[in-house]
């Protein structure tokens, strides 16, 4: 005879659970004899049909959307969740296509939010921080808000000094995204678009834009940015997440551990522009390619770019021109919780910001306070004013071809020592 099932374990439960609302057994009346047989088939039959598509269900990954709130102008903005079967979670919201969350593991298995931001909309909308965001027409800074193309001179937006930074003074971070698709299964992925018309902040042609989030069961969250244009005009794309690998509100990251394989940086002057040179890094505090804690070299008073920046704030040369495909860009490790996360990307450069100007007065999740140093930014990109240094590159977009990067976070946990 069945018994009455505490749900202590799962798919026992479940069994119950299906025999009693579909094959109609009462846990403490069951008809004797062949009634009795012949629902013990029907149960074991209902079981193993259960127990095989457990398997596949535990193992898809699941997205959900849902209202994040209402901009000021009343449009709805959306908060799509993408999970995976290990429970890690990432949370993107369609105000600035943004990463507005990411659980992660640590070495025990205990989650934990890395991603500093606002628990409400509110936050986001009162404040302009990137938190999470994606940047651009351009990312980085462009010097005076200005650039020729085909002989054709543009002025910008300026919203840094004298120079436009992250697309000017109303860039993609600011932007309402339409959510044009969300999927689920082996990995689960939203795809938001933003169509920024010719003009916009100063910019030549309409672009349209996508950034899809994916995020699979082996623990890799994939941002695949890519844009068309109709006109040529420049783009450069990235994302403005600040981490901290020890969850957010936890502290410092400046004992986390960060290797970055670039053997140059492209140094700036005092309004954070690069002066054209190529800058060695061995010997100095940006030599990165042996892992090393953040803060080891930050006060370094003999660098005058620490002293320009308030800290890290400059690009690293990964190569002097975009590769074929994504490899690493940078490694990260928090030795206390052991979380891993690794960077790749095709794009030659890497703006490194070690979160300078968090100064105290933000008040984000959980209310705790964001201080000077509490999280780091990561962004694989062109390098800065690259249309005003022809030695950098080109970041040109024609008619016909596609704009495209594709920033890939690999997490893991360790035992202390970045490889």
């Amino acid at each position: 005879m069945l018994q009455r099932v505490k749900p202590l374990e799962p798919l026992m439960y479940i069994i119950i659970q299906y025999a009693q609302k579909r094959l109609r057994v009462q846990p403490d009346k069951i008809c004797k004899g062949k009634a009795l047989m012949k629902r013990a088939v029907l149960l074991g039959f209902a079981c193993t049909v259960l127990a095989a598509s457990l398997p596949t269900m535990a193992m898809a990954a699941q997205a959900t959307r849902a209202s994040f709130g209402l901009t000021e102008d009343g449009r709805s903005v959306d908060i799509v969740t993408l999970t995976n079967r290990h429970g890690m979670r990432a949370r993107v919201m369609s105000y600035g296509a943004s990463l507005q969350s990411l659980l992660v593991p640590d070495r025990n298995g205990k989650l934990a939010d890395i991603v500093i931001g606002y628990d409400t909309l509110q936050g986001y909308l009162d404040r302009r921080q990137y938190f999470g965001a994606t940047v651009g027409r351009y990312a980085n800074r462009i010097a005076h808000g200005k650039f020729t193309l085909d002989g054709n001179a543009y002025n910008l937006t300026l919203n840094d000094g004298p120079n436009s930074l992250h697309g000017g003074t109303k860039g993609l971070d600011m932007q309402l995204w339409k959510v044009v698709d969300v999927k689920q299964g082996s990995s689960a992925s939203v795809t938001l678009q933003y169509v920024s018309p010719a003009g916009d902040q100063g910019y030549p042609g309409t672009v349209t834009i996508t950034a899809t989030y994916a995020l699979s069961d082996d623990n890799q969250l994939t941002i695949d940015y890519a844009a068309t244009t109709d006109k040529p005009t420049i783009v450069n794309l990235s994302n403005h997440t600040y981490w901290n690998l020890g969850g957010e509100g936890s502290g410092t990251v400046m004992d986390q551990q960060l290797m970055i394989p670039g053997d140059a940086v492209t140094p700036v002057d005092a309004a954070s522009i690069p002066n054209g040179e190529f800058l060695p890094v061995a010997g100095t505090p940006y030599d990165f390619r042996a892992a090393k804690p953040i803060g080891r070299d930050i006060r370094d008073g003999r660098s005058q770019q620490l002293l320009f920046g308030h800290g890290y704030d400059m690009n690293w040369v990964i190569s002097r021109k975009e590769v074929a495909q994504p490899r690493v860009v940078a490694r990260v490790e928090d030795p206390r919780s052991g979380r891993v996360m690794t960077l790749l990307s095709a794009k030659p450069g890497l703006q490194f910001y070690s979160g300078n100007f968090l100064d105290g007065t933000t008040v984000g999740k959980a209310s705790h306070i964001y201080r000077q140093g509490d999280a780091f930014v990561l962004e694989p990109q062109l390098f800065p004013d690259t249309p005003n240094h022809p030695d950098f590159g080109s970041a040109r977009l024609e008619p016909g071809k596609t704009y495209r990067n594709t920033i890939i976070y690999r997490f893991s946990s360790g035992s202390g020592a970045v490889r």
